[in-house]
């Protein structure tokens, strides 16, 4: 079964939202086009309460872009984004979702931030799609979506780790900062991520 999934495609990550992914917007034409293509199609969603911990605004005297500690883990802080419910959470209007069978929501666990689509950023919960994959006896997957060095990176690094063949279409990603995007592109394909 030819299986994609679409990563963190959010209202909050596109032009005008409150993490905006330059030019992030612009691989939904791209996504629509390609979905054609898949037996089943998966998403996931960032999908914090209003308390999250990667907030800013939940932080005294903190701003955004400043990296704290949390229970050993290093937290970069960002504006709050992509809330449970809100219109940022939303996917595009203009994303054709109506194969998408299955949402995997992410980061809703108040006190811990997770950027894979499999995992928290401590590897201590599951988010439940390893094993709906595994269920579809899945070997093989296809990702599309945002943030090319944040969610996008750490959910194909994380699906290699748990035995998937991972490809990453590269025409229909964007990352927040180019070098940093460039060496996430860079790392993905040292762990094994076929970049098309």
């Amino acid at each position: 079964m030819k299986t994609l999934v679409i990563v963190d495609l959010q209202n909050d990550f596109i032009n005008g939202g409150s993490l905006e992914v330059p030019g992030g917007e612009s691989i939904i034409e791209p996504i629509n086009v390609v979905i054609k293509n898949y037996d089943l199609v998966l998403a996931t969603k960032d999908w914090h309460p209003k308390d999250h911990v990667s907030f800013a605004s939940n932080h005294k005297n903190k701003n955004i872009g400043d990296i704290i500690n949390i229970n050993g883990l290093d937290q970069v802080l960002w504006p709050d984004h992509c809330v449970q419910n809100t219109f940022g959470s939303d996917f595009p209007k203009s994303l054709n979702i109506s194969n998408v069978k299955k949402v995997i929501h992410k980061g809703s666990e108040k006190h811990i931030d997770s950027y894979s689509g499999f995992f928290d950023n401590g590897k201590i919960k599951s988010t439940g799609l390893s094993d709906y994959l595994r269920k579809k006896k899945i070997k093989k997957i296809d990702y599309v979506g945002l943030a090319t060095d944040y969610c996008l990176k750490y959910t194909a690094i994380d699906s290699i780790s748990e035995g998937f063949k991972t490809r990453v279409l590269v025409h229909c990603i964007r990352g927040i900062d180019k070098k940093s995007s460039e060496l996430a592109l860079n790392e993905m394909k040292s762990k094994g991520v076929e970049l098309i």
